[in-house]
């Protein structure tokens, strides 16, 4: 009866430690993976940038001569035709110049008509002697002094000529540079800068100054923008864009792409390229100088499979289990059979599954565009309607601060000295 009794006893602290251990000892809840559903449909790829819209064509007004603005006729927002007077600069100066050059012009031709008449009178006294050499009136000498004379009259009828072509020339450049003090539009567009005032002395000795910038035509305007490198190989002439402006935050504009430029922009070591997108602006609501938020459609595919990108960044936590094979190679323990993978073979990404048995299983999928919520799968291993894990389904309150999303690894714990 005592030994019966003993057993007894020790088959219940047996048992009350068991409890005890099963009740308040730390237990493991099953690992839970939140999941998506692989869906068809439409993706749009694009490549975001910002630029800055300005008129496809704006020419800058400047003078070829140098004084003191008299007038001005244009303004900030004038409307000028290709003729019309913009600025006038003091002419006083240059009639004054015209003035001299063309009493200068007068000397030079009273000089030719003095020089043709000396010529003359040097003609008829070589008639002379060389009549009166035969009957021995005159000597040879007397004869060779008079042609040298004539010769001497007609190098001077040349360079009297000289002279007033001469004259002629700074009497045109004179007429020409008082031309420039009236200064006209080039073309037909709107002012949309000026940088003179009246009294101003502008000085083109150097480089010709920049009076005014006119805009050859409003309605059309364009968006220079930088992409960078890696997404220029996407950029190609005719491709739509959209942009929004801070002047209109609830209007998208519309474009497209009219030149991709081969010129490298390199500041700091970051190169982008300039993409030039042409814009329609008839109503003139776009103004030069404006910032845009521009969005390139790269490309678009329509009735596609495509799978949340979470999907394709997730990776399942290592439990017990796990154990790392040889180079490269990830086993895993599921029920009882062991699943291996290469990441250096897998054609591009890998998105993960839940088998029968609950565990995560590998799928290795070829991905295409991407509209950074969603990416379009080129394999057939992903059918529409499937099922990929992109997470870790985690009580409320169990997450730490210092922990990251589920799915997306472990943080890394201080290390203690």
């Amino acid at each position: 009866m005592r030994r019966i009794i003993t057993i007894i006893s020790i088959v219940l602290i047996g048992l009350t430690i068991g409890g005890y251990v099963f009740f308040t000892g730390e237990r493991k809840p099953p690992i839970r993976y939140r999941t998506a559903v692989v869906e068809r449909g439409q993706i749009v790829s694009v490549v975001s940038a910002t630029g800055t819209i300005n008129p496809v064509v704006s020419v800058q007004v400047g003078t070829q001569v140098s004084g003191m603005i008299k007038s001005l006729h244009a303004d900030f927002n004038s409307q000028v035709k290709m003729g019309d007077i913009v600025a006038i600069i003091d002419p006083e100066p240059f009639k004054a110049r015209r003035a001299q050059a063309a009493s200068n012009l007068e000397m030079a031709r009273s000089s030719v008509a003095r020089s043709r008449a000396d010529l003359a009178q040097r003609k008829r006294e070589l008639d002379r002697v060389q009549s009166l050499l035969p009957q021995q009136f005159v000597s040879q000498n007397d004869v060779d002094v008079a042609f040298t004379n004539y010769q001497s009259a007609e190098a001077q009828l040349r360079v009297s000529e000289a002279q007033v072509k001469q004259a002629e020339a700074s009497l045109n450049a004179a007429d020409l540079e008082l031309k420039y003090t009236v200064i006209r539009s080039p073309v037909d567009g709107i002012v949309i800068a000026r940088n003179v005032e009246v009294g101003q002395t502008v000085a083109s000795s150097f480089a010709t100054p920049n009076l005014f910038v006119i805009a050859l035509d409003m309605t059309k305007m364009q968006v220079d923008t930088n992409v960078s490198e890696s997404d220029i190989g996407g950029m190609t002439e005719g491709k739509e864009a959209f942009f929004t402006v801070d002047a209109y935050p609830s209007v998208s504009f519309s474009g497209t792409i009219k030149q991709v430029r081969l010129a490298p922009i390199n500041v700091q070591n970051v190169v982008t390229y300039n993409v030039v997108i042409g814009v329609e602006n008839k109503d003139l609501r776009l103004k030069p100088g404006m910032t845009a938020n521009v969005s390139i459609v790269v490309a678009q595919k329509d009735q596609i499979i495509k799978v949340p990108n979470p999907a394709l960044r997730f990776m399942p936590p290592k439990r017990e289990g796990d154990r790392r094979g040889g180079e490269g190679q990830v086993a895993r323990v599921s029920g009882g059979h062991l699943v291996k993978f290469d990441p250096t073979t897998m054609p591009s990404r890998t998105v993960w599954k839940q088998g029968e048995n609950g565990e995560p299983m590998p799928v290795s999928v070829q991905t295409g565009i991407s509209d950074g919520v969603a990416t379009e799968v080129l394999s057939d291993s992903l059918k529409e309607g499937d099922l990929v894990i992109v997470g870790l389904e985690q009580p409320l309150g169990e997450k730490k601060g210092n922990e990251l999303p589920p799915g997306f690894g472990s943080p890394q714990r201080p290390r203690t000295r």
